[in-house]
């Protein structure tokens, strides 16, 4: 990497830090950033700075969003009474892919995990339990992964859930 000047390899090392991006796919990144007009890597550029200015979470279901509501928590069309419990906002974006969920989320923000020292009290499983109440919700959907730690929470919240009159299904695996 030495071959280039100071300005593309830091790009090159900024690029390489991004999950799933190697050395190599760094350098054909900052090549092609680099090949393109300036105004299109100007628009790369603010549109990370503005997604950092105005990213934050969902006041309600702590989905990712530009305002206090996302879209899904601020649509009438959605079925108000059933929430879909997930891991993490990407979790919701899978399920929403499919277009078979017409209802609303909640986002724990990970799992409980000891040997990670993440505990229940660590999750949003408070802000759920108050979701239920406020909302009148009927029915819980447990998608969290179905790995060790994604049963062992569903499992959690299923049994603090078990004295509330509220449904509460697993999704299929």
């Amino acid at each position: 990497m030495e071959y280039y000047p100071g300005s593309v390899k830091n790009l090159i090392r900024h690029l390489a830090r991004l999950p799933g991006i190697g050395q190599k796919t760094a350098e054909r990144l900052a090549m092609h950033i680099l090949q393109q007009p300036a105004e299109e890597a100007n628009q790369l550029a603010r549109s990370i700075v503005d997604m950092k200015k105005r990213l934050r979470l969902c006041s309600r279901c702590f989905a990712l969003s530009d305002d206090a509501l996302c879209r899904i928590c601020n649509d009438p069309a959605r079925e108000q009474k059933v929430l879909c419990v997930v891991e993490q906002p990407a979790d919701m974006a899978s399920i929403e892919k499919s277009g078979a969920f017409r209802g609303r989320y909640h986002i724990l923000g990970g799992v409980i995990s000891p040997m990670d020292g993440i505990g229940p009290d660590d999750l949003k499983i408070a802000e759920l339990l108050e979701r239920i109440e406020q909302e009148a919700i009927e029915e819980i959907i447990l998608a969290t992964g179905t790995n060790v730690e994604g049963e062992s929470t569903a499992a959690y919240i299923a049994g603090v859930l078990a004295a509330r009159p509220v449904k509460v299904t697993r999704i299929a695996s």
